[in-house]
Parts: structure tokens; sequence; C-alpha cells
């Protein structure tokens, strides 16, 4: 994220480079840096004669390399995109002379999506060496909520810590559908108030009771009636809450505890830092690891492997996905 930020301020500094080759599994920060460069570098009367925009899926590097060749007329720069350009991958060879000697009033911005170019061949090495180079890799879920409060405050929002969360259990880590959720309650919702569970749930349809963080929560405070409760609700509606993200919710959890239990101290700031959670919500683990010793928590974990099979048709005994949750509770529960 750091790396596609910064490349961002060059830009808008207007320190621009012959070639940007944006590529990775995350297709948010490619796509970040791709837009800004096509939206914002020329404006709109220069955009007509200097501006290209080209499939990788429809077009060939030879045609890139032609556009890019090109002199710009009455601006100081031209503009090439290659969006799609993972269909280019066995014409990167092409490139390697003119990553060696660019058009220097041309900015080539390649969109490279979903995988890397071979690090061992010369375009590989040479991309790395010429271009302004950026592999975008999908953020590990505990540091989503940073990622949703920077951007939020970036735009001059506040959310609540809860509400974050609520958000990254139900959209997870594709930051480009984040993105799309958080640009929603933008339009809906004043700068001048905190985004609450509440308007999550409103906007969005989360549930702000009925949720994994708030099992999580129930199960860590070992009440039973209100854990109960909630299992019944998404037996209720399966396909807004499937086994697999609950499962793997409660594996996340109980392997955090078991963090925790490691510590010499247990202040706070430790348990955060150890849990990987903002420290709002270190307390909340600092209960969950009390009423959940080190051997409960092992033992935990080995009874969400078994469901965790269970769930993909091994040992079941017909078991419905509810029918494995809610056994896995009670398991879970009992002391």
């Amino acid at each position: 994220m750091s790396d596609a930020l910064k490349i961002l301020s060059d830009l808008k500094q207007k320190k621009y480079q012959p070639v940007y080759f944006l590529c990775g599994e995350e297709s948010y920060f490619i796509d970040l840096v791709s837009n800004y460069i096509e939206n914002n570098v020329l404006d709109e009367s220069e955009k007509g004669f200097n501006q290209v925009i080209l499939y990788g899926k429809e077009t060939n590097m030879a045609a890139v390399l032609e556009n890019a060749k090109r002199f710009p007329m009455m601006a100081d720069y031209q503009v090439v995109i290659v969006k799609e350009a993972q269909h280019l991958s066995k014409q990167l060879d092409q490139l390697t002379s003119y990553l060696e000697q660019p058009q220097q009033t041309t900015i080539l911005c390649f969109a490279y999506k979903y995988k890397t170019p071979d690090g061992r061949s010369k375009a590989g090495k040479l991309l790395k060496k010429h271009s302004v180079y950026l592999e975008s890799k999908p953020l590990y879920e505990n540091k989503v909520p940073a990622f949703i409060t920077d951007i939020l405050k970036s735009k001059g929002y506040r959310i609540d810590p809860k509400a974050t969360q609520m958000l990254v259990e139900y959209l997870g880590t594709d930051l480009s559908k984040i993105n799309n959720e958080l640009g929603k309650l933008e339009i809906v919702h004043p700068k001048d108030q905190p985004i609450t569970p509440e308007v999550i749930e409103d906007n969005i349809g989360i549930s702000k009771d009925y949720n994994n963080f708030e099992l999580r929560k129930a199960i860590g405070n070992r009440d039973i009636v209100k854990v109960h409760r909630i299992i019944n609700y998404f037996g209720e509606n399966p396909k807004d809450h499937p086994i697999v993200l609950t499962i793997g919710q409660l594996y996340s959890f109980y392997t955090q505890l078991l963090k925790v239990h490691a510590l010499s101290d247990k202040n706070p700031a430790n348990v955060a830092r150890a849990a990987g959670v903002n420290p709002y919500f270190a307390n909340e683990i600092i209960t969950a690891a009390r009423n959940f010793p080190m051997k409960y928590c092992s033992r935990a974990i080995k009874l969400i492997r078994k469901a965790d099979m269970q769930s993909k048709g091994v040992g079941s005994h017909q078991l419905s996905q509810n029918d494995i949750l809610k056994e896995l509770i009670v398991n879970i529960m009992s002391r």
C-alpha cells in the first residue's frame, strides 16, 4: 500500500516517469495509479490527440510500442495506457529495447493484473530496473481495518472501530469491493458525523447484532444465550452467513487467544499488538483469554478443524451446515 501511495504522491507533484508497470494480485492499487494517470496527467483539451487507451486482449506489443514512440501534439506529454496488459505476457520480451531507451515525452502505463512477470526473464529484470514497478499484493485481513480507516480519513470521514470490523467481516479483503461500498457511504453520510454500526446496518445491509464479530465477542464473554441466538440467526440466513466464513473467523479468534496466552505481560497494548487488533478491542480479547485458558483454546482449534472438514463433506454423516456449526459451538462452549 505504501508503494502505491508513494507513486501517487509523485504523480500529484507532476514527477512523471516514462514507464509505469503495475502488476500483482490486488487490482485495487493497480486501478488507483492507472486511473490517476488516465484522469489527471493531461487536461481535457490535450487528451484527444495525446492519450491512447489500449486493451491487452485487443492489441499487441508492436502496436503499444508504435504508440509509445510518437511525440505529443501541442502538449508536454502523451499518455499510453495498456489495460488488461496481462494478456500480453508472452510478448513482454519485445519491450526490452524500449525500456533501455524510452521516449521521454511518453508516459507508458501497463495495468498487468492478477499476476507478475517472470522475474528471471530479461524483460522482468529490465522492468524492475527501468520502470516505476509496483507489485500490488493483497492485504492480510488484520491490515484491512487500517486501510478502511485511512481511506475514510483521507476524505474527511471518521469510522467507529466496530463498524470497521463489520465491513471487514462482510467484505473480506477485496479492496475494490470495500472501496465501492465506502463510496456509497460517502454519498449518503455527512462528514461531521462518525460512521457507526447503525450506519453500516442501514446503508450496506450488515446486521450490527448478528454477525461473526458479535459471535466471537459473545463466545469470548461465555454469553451462551447470545451465542445460540446468533447461531440460530445464521441458520435462518445461510446465504448471508456461510459456514466457511464463520469457521475461518473462529479459527482466527482462537489463534489470537493462543498468541495472547504466550505473552508474559498481558497489558492492553501488548495484547492488541499480539492479536493484531485495534487497541479498542484489547479488553475484549483479554476477557476471552481469561474465559478460555490455553488448553481450551487448543481444544477449540481441533474442534474447528474437524468442523471445517465436516463442512466439506468429510465424515459429516449427512449433517447440514447449520447442524455442524451448532455442534461445534456446543462443544467449544462446554468445559
